[in-house]
């Protein structure tokens, strides 16, 4: 898949990662949504699904990050590199959207311009539109039994 970022972006994703990875190392504040709490009420299942699952998870996310970094200035990703650009721009949405306290609902006023932080979020959100529309033409078509 062809990847078409001009030099800021790529500058701006490099700085980001660089940023995030060493918060996910730390499990610094603003990554709690990295590390969901999956028993909010049982505090001794959640131990044991911290120790099960965190070291996976940090895994995860340090992978994509890695990847993400290691091909920040390809032009053409494979199918494999998209999927962990995918969940790196994941990572690097949560983590800036919990700085930035969004929320579902939050709307950019068209008469107030968004702030850098808002516009590089909204940059992360438009890539991570990009390599699902990419990856969906990836999948068969449900139609097309030869596919």
């Amino acid at each position: 898949m062809r990847l078409t970022l001009g030099r800021t972006e790529r500058q701006v994703l490099t700085d980001l990662v660089a940023r995030a990875g060493a918060l996910v190392e730390q499990r610094a504040r603003g990554t709690e949504r990295l590390f969901p709490t999956a028993y909010p009420g049982d505090q001794r299942a959640e131990e044991e699904y911290r120790q099960l699952m965190g070291p996976e998870l940090l895994r995860a996310h340090r992978q994509a990050l890695d990847t993400m970094s290691a091909t920040i200035g390809a032009t053409v990703l494979t199918e494999a590199e998209l999927h962990q650009w995918l969940a790196a721009l994941e990572v690097l949405r949560l983590v800036l959207g919990t700085e930035l306290d969004v929320t579902e609902d939050d709307e950019i006023d068209p008469a107030h311009p968004p702030s850098w932080s808002h516009a590089v979020y909204l940059l992360l959100t438009g890539l991570q539109a990009a390599a699902v529309d990419a990856l969906s033409l990836l999948l068969p078509d449900a139609g097309d039994p030869t596919r």
